[in-house]
């Protein structure tokens, strides 16, 4: 395949400025990236792939790994330490590092959407934050430096605020996605609400003929409106799979269909796809090809906090390991992250968006420790032992420097009794109580 793809690369090269000519547009404009910025694309595309991976299930479905990307990226200007640098390697930026992601977003932001008169791109940012908490200036000037994020403090116990954030989400989807979130979804605690909206339309270069679309058999099974269409177009084929790409427009953008052969399945197809094998997917040939597409209307909802933390970025979502202190005035933690994306195709074209939702908590507190009193003012009695046994190597009394020694007089046998336990945090501090959750001493011992 790959050999097949490197005898095309010339003839694509030539082909792909002349092809938007011939269907009467003008050259596609590219967005010019370094061999470092390169390798970022890289590197976020294998984070495409993994991410499909582990959301995809047994039904049709669309998620936009760009809009998490952008959702993340914006967090984490205000975290720090291992959750930072969980966050860089997940999304493939590693030692590029959290300027690696704003720049990244910034380039996509300020480009993607000038590449092509034909093709609608919007990608926002906002920020709703619960008036009980105040965004910290410098996280605040990234977020509208490199993300030209919105930021709303409101008061998270009006309900009002779920119809103010889900009519943001519509706003920014066209419509395509109109709420996000429910009264049951809804976390009136939260320390504020991230999100990011992508909104993509584009029409197709070469229009399908909506005379020709038929009701045909998919898979075998029900019937679907089969979209026809021939003509030249990019493609290439191996003993896995057909590989096809549609432009839209001027060519800026485009869909790849990957048909996997008979016998042959999503899986194996989805399994040797990375962000290297991807970049020699881009080289196609341009071909005379008789096309069969479903038309297609999938609307997808995904909760995202498992499946991140499988990738690679478990300490963001724990309320005891998240790092992200420099967000707001308190620590806070991704206490849920979800997906809500539509993708819409027909004859015309094809419209998609999606909507990514980082819920932010603060960390949960055991609170104050209550303060006892101890003031050594009478006689008093002392022990010396080995902590982690209890065994005793010395005990004794204080009773003053005045007091006049004495022969002891006959010792009582001890009263048994059964101690309370005592509790400390982990810098030694006594707590009145056992605490909720987190690492805390218990009698000597850690637990959790």
């Amino acid at each position: 395949m790959k050999k097949r793809l490197l005898l095309a690369l010339t003839a694509t090269m030539l082909t792909a400025a002349t092809q938007a000519q011939d269907y009467g547009y003008e050259e596609p404009k590219q967005i010019t990236l370094t061999a470092e910025q390169r390798a970022l694309v890289q590197s976020n595309n294998d984070f495409a792939f993994r991410l499909f991976s582990k959301t995809r299930g047994n039904t049709s479905q669309v998620v936009s790994p760009l809009s998490i990307t952008f959702d993340l990226g914006l967090l984490n200007n205000g975290a720090a330490g291992v959750t930072q640098q969980e966050i860089c390697q997940t999304l493939g930026f590693g030692q590029a590092g959290a300027d690696g992601i704003n720049a990244f977003c910034r380039k996509m932001l300020t480009e993607m959407p000038a590449l092509d008169e034909q093709t609608r791109v919007m990608i926002s940012d906002a920020i709703f934050v619960n008036n009980n908490y105040v965004l910290l200036p410098e996280f605040v000037q990234k977020a509208h430096t490199y993300y030209d994020a919105t930021t709303e403090t409101r008061d998270f116990n009006d309900f009002a605020t779920i119809d103010v954030i889900n009519q943001w989400a519509s706003d920014h989807t066209m419509g395509m996605i109109p709420k996000v979130l429910d009264v049951d979804s809804y976390n009136s605690g939260a320390a504020s609400y991230l999100l990011n909206a992508v909104y993509f339309k584009g029409i197709w270069t070469l229009k399908f003929n909506k005379d020709e679309t038929r009701d045909e058999s998919f898979n075998g099974g029900e019937l679907v409106p089969m979209m026809h269409l021939r003509n030249q177009l990019p493609y290439a084929e191996d003993e896995l799979c057909q590989m096809l790409a549609l432009p839209y427009g001027s060519g800026a953008y485009r869909m790849t269909v990957l048909l996997p052969r008979e016998g042959k399945t999503v899986d194996d197809v989805l399994g040797t796809l990375d962000g290297k094998q991807w970049g020699y997917y881009q080289w196609l040939s341009v071909e005379e090809v008789d096309v069969k597409l479903p038309r297609m209307d999938i609307t997808t909802h995904v909760n995202l906090v498992e499946t991140m933390k499988a990738l690679g970025m478990p300490s963001a979502f724990s309320d005891t390991t998240a790092d992200i202190p420099y967000f707001c005035n308190a620590p806070v933690y991704i206490s849920n992250m979800f997906q809500s994306a539509k993708i819409k195709m027909d004859e015309e074209g094809t419209e998609a968006a999606a909507v990514t939702v980082i819920e932010a908590t603060e960390k949960s507190s055991i609170g104050e420790p209550m303060v006892y009193e101890f003031h050594a003012n009478r006689p008093f009695l002392y022990i010396i032992s080995e902590q982690s046994t209890g065994v005793i190597l010395f005990i004794g009394q204080y009773l003053g420097e005045d007091a006049v020694g004495t022969e002891p007089s006959a010792v009582q046998a001890p009263v048994a009794r059964q101690e309370a336990p005592q509790y400390y945090d982990l810098t030694g501090r006594r707590l009145a109580r056992k605490p909720a959750k987190g690492l805390y001493i218990e009698n000597g011992r850690k637990r959790f």
